[in-house]
């Protein structure tokens, strides 16, 4: 979970939270949020975290591009096996952009991740809201 706060300069800036790192990449603040929710398989957990935590393939291919600004990996705490990513962008041209110019590599990544996992489905894409 990220927190944002206000600072003195008028500028919203990510607050560790929970041990979470800030999502910000050398000054730049996110402004479009994809949230995909997972159901992973019995015993492929950590081959899932490996493949789709913040050092995984998936974070490995979107960091090839500048605005891409990081990934991080939520896992609910009632549902033994349901994970959420979190991959955040400058802006939704960005990531339309990337996936466009990437698709038969994001492609190849999601075959062969498919056994990792029962179901997958897009809880949403986000814009972000400045309060300034």
């Amino acid at each position: 979970m990220v927190l944002l706060q206000r600072s003195e300069l008028g500028r919203l800036k990510a607050k560790r939270l929970g041990g979470i790192k800030p999502t910000e990449r050398k000054g730049k603040e996110w402004g479009y949020l994809i949230i995909w929710e997972f159901q992973v398989r019995q015993g492929m957990e950590k081959r899932f975290k490996k493949a789709y935590g913040p050092k995984g393939e998936w974070a490995g291919l979107f960091r090839q591009d500048e605005l891409y600004i990081g990934t991080e990996l939520v896992h609910e705490t009632k549902a033994g096996r349901t994970y959420v990513t979190l991959d955040f962008w400058t802006s939704k041209e960005a990531y339309d952009r990337f996936r466009e110019q990437h698709l038969s590599e994001y492609e190849a990544i999601d075959k062969k991740c498919e056994d990792l996992t029962e179901s997958e489905r897009e809880i949403g894409s986000f814009v972000r809201v400045s309060n300034e």
